[in-house]
């Protein structure tokens, strides 16, 4: 491995979520303004994602009085603070580009199904803890 693949994988960030274009994701970029520094929230449609290792990044569209704002971030910057991914989006292509000239219903995305229930099992509690959880409400 060469000097720069490591300094890179030394800078990247472990916990990265798998984006996809038509993810809808919440993203929590830090803004600096003057000597303060503060989270903002920019939640939107994944339409595109370039890139890769260190140079990866994916740019989020939303639609906010009437108008088109898109937004591009790189996935392991330091100004990003954590990236929520809200619902995995069943699209075909690998740009959707198409959005921009859609809107209302027509710019709605298919959620796909299957990939949410495989990754969020929900956790049934045991006889014991059932028992448990029934006698403190009473107690």
């Amino acid at each position: 491995m060469n000097v720069i693949e490591q300094l890179e994988k030394e800078q990247q960030k472990t916990k990265v979520p798998a984006l996809r274009a038509g993810d809808t994701v919440k993203v929590h970029a830090k803004v600096v303004e003057g000597t303060r520094e503060r989270i903002q929230v920019f939640e939107g449609t994944v339409i595109r994602v370039t890139g890769g290792g260190l140079r990866q990044n994916f740019t989020v569209r939303r639609v906010t009085h009437g108008v088109g704002v898109e937004r591009t971030f790189m996935i392991h910057s330091p100004r990003i603070d954590k990236i929520d991914v809200l619902r995995h989006g069943d699209v075909r292509q690998g740009r959707l580009y198409y959005l921009r000239g859609k809107v209302g219903k027509g710019a709605r995305i298919r959620e796909r199904r299957s990939a949410l229930a495989a990754s969020e099992p929900e956790a049934a509690p045991e006889n014991g803890e059932k028992e448990e959880a029934e006698a403190q409400a009473e107690g």
